[in-house]
C-alpha cells in the first residue's frame, strides 16, 4: 500500500463515528416528547439527521424527520403537537461512508403499512447483505424509498407469511447478515431486538407505567427513567401497554461479540455496558496504557473530550500531573461557515486551542482515543510546538486501527487508514512526534474486564477493527472486491 494518504477535510474531526442511535417509549402520554429528549441524550452517536414516529389511538401514526441537531427540531411545541399519543420511537443518524449528502428519504425511522397495520423501524448497526437482498427483493417487485440498509428490513417484513408483526420481524430477521439493533412499533407494541452477536447496544428501562428502550443508558437518564437491564444478543422483547413483556430468542445461540469501541469511544461516558461504568473503564484503558507504555514527561494532557479518562486513568498511574493543555472550543458545530481558502488552512484551531503558559518548555504525553487517518493528530502536534513544549509524546487508548468496521460505523477505507500503511514507527515518523505508543489488545481486553486478555481462539468481542477479524463475513463488500484475512 502506498504510504502517501490523501488529504482529509480539515473540517472533519478524523474520528469514527457511530452511525445511529435509536429510542422508544410507550405507556406514557406524549411519548414523542421524552422519545427527544432521549435522541438528544444520544445525539452523539449521529448528528446529521433524526426523526420520529408515534402513534396515537384516535389519530394513528404520525412522523417528523429532519436534518440538523436534535434541539433545533424536535423542541418546537408547533412540530411536537403533530407527534401525539403514548407510543413512539426515534432514531438519530449519521450517514454512512458511501451516502454523504443524505435525502430525507433516508432518515429514519422507516414506516410501512401492512394487512394487519402500520409498523416502523429505527436500526442502529448495518446489514452486510443489504445489496444482495436489495437485488432479490426489487427483482419481486419490491418498490425502495430509500438508499438505507436498513428499508430492507421493512420489505422483507412485508414478503412474510407470519400471522403478526413481530412475528414478520422474526422472520425477516433471519435473512439478515451483520449488526442490529433495533427498536421497531406497531399500533400497540414497542418491539427490541439485537443481533446474535449482540454486536450494537439496546437496554430496558422503566419510568412510572411505561416501558423505554434505548442505545444507551444515558438515554434513561435524561428522563428520569430506571435502568432494568440489557437486551440479551439475540433477544426481542415485545412490550405492550399494559406493562407486558415478552421475550423470545428467534435466532440460532452464538458467542457474544459486543463491539469493544463502545467502550474505547463511542458510547457516552456517563453509559453503563454491561454493568460496568463507560468512564471507568476507558480510565482503566489510561492505567494499562501507562503501564504498557511508560515514558517520562512533565504533564499528560488529554485530546479533548474522547481522551480525558484515559488521560487520566495514565497520570493516576504513571504519577505524572495530569493538565488541561487543550481547550475544546464548545460552539464549535458540524456547520460552521462555509470555509474559506484561509479558514480552511486553520483547520482543528476552529476546535481545539492550546493552554499556551501551561505547555511552554514542558514535555507532554496527549492521551487520545484512537489514530484514524492522523491528519488532526498531526495538527495538534504543530499546535503544541507552535506553544513552545519541549517534546511530544503521543499515547493512544486504543491499538491501531488498520480495518474498516461493516457493522454501523462510518469508517474510511482501508487505504486511508494510517495503521494499515504504516507500522507503529512509521506512524511516529510521519506525524514527526518523539514518540507513539498504542494500548495493546491484550491491554484493551484487560482493562474492559478480561483479566486474562483476548481469548484468540473466540474472541470476547467484536475487535475487527484492530485485528481484521471479521465474526460476520462482509458478504457485500467481498462481492466488491474487500479481501478478508488476518491481521499482521
Amino acid at each position: 500500500m502506498s504510504k502517501h494518504l490523501p488529504p482529509a477535510n480539515p473540517f472533519d474531526d478524523d474520528k469514527l463515528k457511530e452511525e445511529c442511535g435509536v429510542f422508544g417509549v410507550i405507556g406514557l402520554k406524549d411519548a414523542a416528547n421524552f422519545v427527544a429528549l432521549g435522541l438528544h441524550a444520544l445525539q452523539h452517536r449521529g448528528q446529521e439527521a433524526g426523526g420520529i414516529v408515534c402513534h396515537h389511538p384516535e389519530h394513528g401514526f404520525n412522523s417528523a424527520r429532519r436534518f440538523g441537531y436534535v434541539r433545533d427540531n424536535f423542541t418546537k411545541e408547533s412540530l411536537m403537537k403533530t407527534l401525539p399519543g403514548p407510543l413512539a420511537i426515534g432514531h438519530v443518524r449519521y450517514s454512512t461512508a458511501g451516502s454523504k449528502g443524505a435525502v430525507i428519504r433516508d432518515v429514519q425511522p422507516f414506516f410501512g403499512e401492512f394487512s394487519m397495520g402500520g409498523a416502523a423501524i429505527a436500526h442502529n448497526g448495518n446489514i452486510t447483505n443489504a445489496l444482495a437482498l436489495r437485488k432479490e427483493l426489487i427483482e419481486r417487485g419490491s418498490i425502495f424509498q430509500s438508499s438505507s440498509d436498513s428499508e430492507c428490513i421493512i420489505h422483507l417484513m412485508a414478503r412474510s407469511l407470519q400471522r403478526n408483526i413481530p412475528e414478520r420481524m422474526e422472520d425477516a430477521l433471519r435473512r439478515v447478515e451483520g449488526a442490529f439493533s433495533i427498536v421497531a412499533m406497531t399500533r400497540t407494541k414497542l418491539i427490541g431486538v439485537r443481533d446474535p452477536l449482540g454486536v450494537r447496544p439496546l437496554v430496558l428501562g422503566k419510568l412510572g407505567d411505561g416501558w423505554v428502550l434505548s442505545s444507551e443508558t444515558c438515554g434513561l437518564d435524561i428522563i428520569g427513567a430506571e435502568y432494568i437491564r440489557e437486551i440479551k444478543p439475540g433477544e426481542m422483547v415485545v412490550i405492550t401497554a399494559k406493562g407486558g413483556i415478552e421475550s423470545v430468542y428467534p435466532f440460532r445461540p452464538q458467542p457474544s461479540r459486543f463491539c469493544i469501541f463502545e467502550h474505547v469511544y463511542f458510547s457516552r461516558p456517563d453509559s453503563i455496558i454491561g454493568n460496568q461504568s463507560v468512564y471507568e473503564t476507558r480510565r482503566q484503558i489510561g492505567v494499562e496504557l501507562a503501564r504498557e507504555n511508560p515514558v517520562d514527561a512533565d504533564l499528560v494532557c488529554a485530546v479533548p473530550d474522547s481522551g480525558t479518562p484515559a488521560a487520566i486513568g495514565f497520570s493516576q498511574e504513571s504519577g505524572i500531573p495530569f493538565a488541561m493543555g487543550i481547550i475544546r472550543n464548545q460552539y464549535m458545530g458540524r456547520t460552521f461557515i462555509e470555509p474559506t481558502e484561509q479558514i480552511r488552512n486553520m483547520g482543528v484551531r476552529l476546535k481545539l486551542n492550546v493552554n499556551r503558559a501551561l505547555i511552554k518548555g514542558k514535555r507532554v504525553i496527549l492521551v487520545d482515543d484512537s489514530v484514524v487517518r492522523g491528519t488532526t493528530s498531526r495538527k495538534i502536534k504543530e499546535m503544541i510546538l507552535d506553544a513552545g513544549a519541549a517534546e511530544v509524546h503521543f499515547r493512544i487508548a486504543s491499538p491501531p486501527t488498520a480495518w474498516p468496521c461493516f457493522y454501523g460505523v462510518d469508517t474510511p477505507q482501508r487505504e486511508k487508514l494510517l495503521a494499515a500503511n504504516m507500522s507503529p514507527d512509521e506512524m511516529a515518523e510521519h506525524l514527526a512526534v518523539d514518540s507513539l505508543k498504542f494500548i495493546s489488545l491484550d491491554g484493551l481486553y484487560r482493562a474492559v474486564g478480561e483479566a486474562n486478555g483476548r481469548d484468540k481462539d473466540c474472541p470476547q468481542y467484536c475487535d475487527a477493527c484492530f485485528s481484521g477479524e471479521y465474526p460476520v463475513a462482509p458478504s457485500d463488500m467481498i462481492e466488491q472486491g474487500f479481501e478478508v484475512e488476518a491481521a499482521e
